[in-house]
């Protein structure tokens, strides 16, 4: 193949402690390290095994955001992606207009493979590759712990409730990959020097002719409740009792 796009989210890093903003209108995230959203991370390094194996030519990095993106795009070519592209946004998208977004790309770069994360750290929703498999009318495998290419097919290990599942889809296709698939590799500081010199495009949200959608609105963030100390009870009658009192049962 010749191309694979991968998509890269900014996150606050999975190692800081999210902290909701004193005015509850959301997450705090000045001074707070930002990283590659984990996934993402596992999806591009899938991508750059694959072009290491002589399988694709060319890996090219997208995300959607800020400008202050640019960093997780260097990042990206800083493990070996070749090209990186930014949409920049002030706000952020909901997912129909992140894969609407995609597909624009996609027109664009003709890739023979998308690979995303399943999902997104800070939001959950688990929407986007979906939604971008369905606008562009190609297959999809989610949730993929295991890729392997044969040809002008994609065989494709899921995680599924009930053990895996294994599918096989013709390319092009979306795949959005699980934890299991691979370990990201350590970014080396020569690499990321190298990094600095490869290509990045910055194209402004109205560029590509797309408006922002509607997505649900937010009225206030807050913190869950602190977990309350443990109570000893004797035998099941005091345990019915105690949840009794706090409106359980």
């Amino acid at each position: 193949m010749d191309r694979i796009l991968v998509g890269l989210k900014r996150v606050v890093d999975y190692n800081v402690r999210v902290r909701v903003r004193s005015d509850g209108s959301g997450v705090e995230t000045d001074g707070v390290k930002m990283s590659i959203n984990p996934f993402d991370e596992i999806a591009l390094e899938e991508a750059l095994r694959i072009r290491e194996r002589g399988d694709a030519g060319e890996v090219v990095v997208v995300s959607i955001g800020p400008g202050d993106a640019q960093q997780q795009l260097r990042t990206g070519l800083a493990m070996g992606a070749d090209r990186a592209i930014l949409v920049e946004t002030a706000a952020a998208p909901d997912p129909l207009t992140c894969a609407r977004i995609l597909l624009e790309l996609v027109n664009r770069e003709k890739p023979d493979l998308v690979i995303l994360g399943k999902q997104a750290i800070d939001n959950d929703n688990s929407q986007t590759g979906q939604m971008l498999a369905a606008l562009w009318g190609r297959p999809q495998a989610t949730f993929a712990s295991k890729l392997v290419l044969n040809g002008a097919t994609a065989t494709v290990t899921r995680e599924v409730d009930s053990g895996l599942e294994i599918l096989e889809v013709d390319l092009p296709a979306v795949v959005t990959v699980d934890l299991r698939m691979n370990e990201p590799r350590y970014v080396k500081l020569p690499d990321i020097m190298k990094a600095k010199k490869k290509p990045l495009d910055q194209i402004p949200l109205s560029g590509l002719g797309i408006s922002m959608g509607d997505a649900p609105t937010v009225k206030a963030y807050e913190a869950p409740q602190q977990r309350q100390k443990g109570v000893m009870v004797p035998d099941v009658a005091a345990l019915v009792a105690a949840m009794k009192d706090k409106g359980l049962l």
